[in-house]
């Protein structure tokens, strides 16, 4: 049975205005609590001059969304810290139809928006203080995470999106690399050798998206080899439905629990207001990002950012 066109409209305009409800900041202080929780959570430790600080980043925009800020107070403590990006981003059709003005983005405009990405990165990274040197770029496919770290290692991955099965950004830690798991293990690992990390901040496993939740397992895996494990600094960027709520740039709010993680003994980041500028600064260097989602991104400049240490068996 064919839906009325008067009600087709009522619920599209009761659509609308819920998402426009919910995103206010005065209703994010009445219905999620976890404001209080976030005041009462402990400070994580400060860092120190010498200390290695590894960022692992899914996609790039990831370490500036999760990280921009705790970032800066690495560096600005004396920190030796590096970012390696493991995708270069380049699985979002939308975006790539939006920044290539195409209705049907093929392989080529996917891998062009893979290289304006990697190039984003690195604009994000100096805004950051972070010196060239110190960045890491994979390449693997976004969106096929999963498929390398679940499947035969040695069996080639072909992406959907860009048609290539190897790496092919300029730039890349090993240029032509096949897209399987083998050669992503050897990548992340010459990457852990390279930069001899104290500390690895990582997806946490509850993390939302596919490739945030292989890169967890797969790190973590890794570390746990190593007998590292204790190493590891877990973060979220996709929490759970609306998360983080409101959406836009609310600088005098908290960045409250993830819901998909609130169990995890998280730590706040306390930033101030420079902090919060600079990380402000680095999302919006990601002009292919905020043009097709800048009030989620712009969600994460907050009064502080979470870090979670690894729950220990």
């Amino acid at each position: 049975m064919k839906t009325p066109r008067p009600l087709w409209t009522l619920l599209t305009l009761g659509a609308l205005g819920l998402a426009a409800w919910i995103n206010l900041p005065l209703t994010a202080r009445l219905f999620d609590r976890s404001a209080a929780r976030v005041a009462a959570l402990p400070e994580a430790p400060a860092f120190r001059a010498g200390q290695r600080v590894l960022l692992l980043s899914p996609h790039p925009d990831d370490e500036t969304l999760c990280c921009g800020g705790t970032l800066q107070k690495a560096q600005a403590a004396g920190a030796q810290v590096y970012v390696a990006w493991i995708t270069a981003g380049d699985g979002f059709e939308f975006d790539a139809a939006l920044t290539g003005h195409t209705l049907d983005p093929g392989p080529q405009t996917m891998r062009a928006l893979g290289q304006r990405r990697i190039l984003e990165a690195r604009q994000a990274a100096s805004v950051l203080g972070l010196p060239a040197r110190h960045l890491f770029f994979l390449g693997y496919p976004d969106g096929g995470l999963s498929r390398l770290t679940s499947a035969d290692p040695t069996t080639p991955y072909t992406s959907p999106r860009t048609g290539t099965d190897r790496v092919y950004v300029k730039g890349a830690l090993s240029p032509g690399a096949p897209f399987t798991g083998q050669a992503l293990e050897a990548d992340l690992g010459r990457v852990l050798d390279l930069t001899r990390p104290d500390l690895v901040l990582a997806p946490a496993p509850q993390d939302f998206h596919p490739d945030h939740h292989a890169l967890s397992l797969l790190a973590n895996r890794l570390m746990q080899e190593r007998g590292e494990a204790g190493r590891l600094r877990f973060w979220v960027v996709h929490g759970g439905l609306e998360w983080p709520v409101p959406k836009g740039h609310h600088p005098r709010l908290p960045l409250t629990l993830p819901p998909r993680a609130s169990a995890l003994p998280w730590q706040r980041v306390s930033l101030n207001t420079q902090e919060e500028q600079t990380k402000l600064a680095a999302i919006n260097t990601y002009r292919t990002q905020t043009e097709v989602m800048g009030r989620f991104l712009r969600a994460f400049v907050r009064t502080n950012e979470l870090l979670s240490p690894s729950p220990q068996p």
